[in-house]
């Protein structure tokens, strides 16, 4: 049962995701994934099981070559058997999914399950944290290129994606991924002196620290300009009727000061 543990691992497919596929709790997940014989498995499950690693016997398993393309045809036969489970049976929450293709709607299911399953155990302060700081990171996804770059080289990595695939800046995810790649040779093998990563890390602090004063500061500039705005049009508040009229304002005023 344990090969059948880190074969799931390798291939994407959580305890969470398992439970749906299979129609049950994930607390039977554990229950079955505890028996140490796959065939002590209820038949209709092993064999839904098998239909979804496309093998007929257990002994499979320790046979099974887990690469890019399998990992591929074991999402694609999940996606497409809970594809028809929701046409068949509908969806409590298919608000989410409104407007979206079925590329993009498997996809935000994928990761929600994901999610679900990182923020069910209320004591796992690691897990709520990580996932606290993987929100951070989406809400910045539209500032930083880099941070799609990153997701990238992480995907690459870990043998989801090829090696050559790239499908934003080519020549910019090219220098992105071997300096990443080179740091992280670095880090692995012991990284730099206490001292050089002491003053790296100052100055990494430093330029946050910099960035949160030109932030504030802009902000401020902002309120002050939206102020003299108001005060010169003879409102005391923004709203939909004047929006369009304050924000001319205050382009104009700002243009003053060039």
């Amino acid at each position: 049962m344990d090969k059948l543990n880190n074969l799931l691992k390798e291939v994407g497919i959580s305890k969470v995701k398992l439970a749906k596929f299979l129609g049950v709790s994930r607390q039977m997940i554990y229950n079955y994934l505890e028996l140490d014989d796959l065939n002590k498995w209820p038949k209709d499950k092993k064999v839904m099981l098998f239909n979804l690693l496309g093998i007929k016997t257990p002994e499979e398993i320790d046979t099974l070559k887990v690469n890019t393309d399998y990992i591929m045809d074991v999402e694609a036969r999940f996606n497409n058997i809970c594809e028809n489970n929701y046409r068949a049976n509908g969806s409590e929450s298919a608000n989410v999914y409104n407007g979206l293709k079925k590329t993009q709607r498997d996809l935000l299911k994928n990761i929600i399950d994901i999610l679900h399953e990182k923020l069910e155990d209320e004591s796992d302060s690691d897990a709520t944290n990580t996932m606290r700081y993987l929100y951070y990171f989406l809400q910045g996804l539209d500032s930083s290129k880099e941070l799609k770059y990153f997701l990238a080289y992480t995907a690459k990595s870990m043998g989801f994606v090829k090696p050559l695939e790239f499908v934003f800046n080519e020549d910019e995810q090219f220098s992105f991924e071997s300096i990443v790649f080179s740091g992280m040779t670095l880090y692995n093998n012991g990284g730099l002196s206490r001292n050089k990563l002491a003053e790296s890390h100052r100055r990494f602090v430093e330029q946050i620290e910099h960035k949160k004063e030109e932030k504030m500061s802009r902000t401020l500039e902002l309120n002050i300009i939206k102020s003299q705005a108001l005060k010169e049009l003879g409102y005391s508040e923004i709203n939909e009727q004047n929006a369009a009229e304050i924000l001319e304002k205050m382009a104009e005023i700002q243009s003053r000061k060039i």
